[in-house]
């Protein structure tokens, strides 16, 4: 096969069309409206472990050069147009992450993702089952709390254990890392899950994974029952990860205060900090309504969909044919 060619046959590309269109018609038999937004912005993402595309605008308004930023994800404008009353909608559209090219990975894929006013964490959970029942005629989900699969699957409470238990049981599970020591709790649970849990979840039926640790929030509001755990979930289907939703947040000045621990968190690893998004807060201060949403990657599901090997089988040109 040439450089120039499509890494995709003809017929995953009219797979992913119909894949598109099965997703359209679910939202338009929900009423839930579909809406484009920027993929640059002066605002990107605070997370430790997420790193966006920078480029430089030459002619911003202010006569200088200006850092602009490929969106990681369409949350952010997403949520101004709801403080701005949209409704539930939805988009399909393309997102970056600065990550390395592999299996289930490429810098440049597709991703949906959605809102629900209205809904708390669990309606929307059942949402994404009835999607992913509608288009690949999966059975009805599992759920887990993350406690639960951690006790289940491992012997170990996440909420209660110590950091010594910690490493003892990456020990016995023979994850070798150099400087141990340095990780976090919260990165040493995120191993065990990664090569201890997940391998072992979601393997007939899609796995949701849910109440994650408060430390662990990101952007979903914290528990009223147990404020340990955050209102977060992940969906888990045959060794994907498929999504990623919340119980949003909508205070702004938690919301600030969050992205500024980021921040404090980059440069105690030794990461550029990132320029906290003042458009989406000034949103939030407005008001936002309660809501959930959810991110899923289209790519993945259409790996899943045709039972694709590797993320350059779905995508036309891939980054190292871009």
């Amino acid at each position: 096969m040439q450089p120039w060619q499509p890494t995709t046959t003809h017929s995953t590309r009219v797979a992913r069309a119909n894949l598109l269109s099965t997703i359209r018609d679910f939202f338009d038999c929900k009423h839930v409206l579909e809406v484009e937004t920027p993929i640059l912005s002066v605002g990107t993402v605070t997370d430790e472990h997420l790193e966006a595309f920078e480029t430089q605008f030459l002619f911003g308004s202010q006569g200088k050069p200006q850092s602009l930023y490929l969106q990681t994800s369409p949350e952010y404008a997403m949520k101004r147009l709801l403080c701005a009353q949209s409704g539930a909608i939805y988009q399909i559209g393309k997102a970056f992450r600065h990550e390395d090219a592999g299996r289930w990975h490429n810098p440049e894929f597709t991703m949906l993702e959605w809102y629900q006013p209205g809904y708390d964490h669990l309606a929307l959970m059942q949402e994404v089952d009835e999607l992913l029942q509608a288009v690949l005629g999966t059975e009805k989900g599992e759920w887990l709390t993350y406690q639960q699969a951690f006790i289940q699957h491992l012997a170990l409470d996440p909420l209660t254990c110590s950091n010594e238990e910690l490493n003892h049981k990456m020990q016995e599970c023979r994850i070798d890392i150099d400087d141990v020591e340095t990780l976090s709790i919260d990165s040493k649970l995120q191993l065990l899950f990664s090569y201890c849990i997940e391998p072992k979840i979601g393997n007939k039926t899609p796995c949701f994974i849910y109440h994650f640790p408060a430390s662990q929030a990101a952007l979903a509001k914290l528990s009223r029952e147990d404020s340990r755990v955050a209102e977060r979930f992940e969906v888990y289907f045959k060794g994907i990860e498929l999504a990623n939703g919340f119980h949003e947040l909508s205070e702004p000045e938690e919301q600030r205060s969050r992205f500024e621990q980021d921040n404090k968190k980059r440069a105690c690893a030794g990461l550029p900090t990132k320029p906290i998004d003042e458009n989406f807060l000034a949103a939030l201060d407005s008001g936002l309504p309660q809501c959930s949403g959810v991110a899923m990657g289209i790519d993945r599901l259409l790996m899943l969909k045709i039972d694709a090997k590797h993320i350059q089988d779905v995508i036309n040109f891939p980054v190292s044919r871009a």
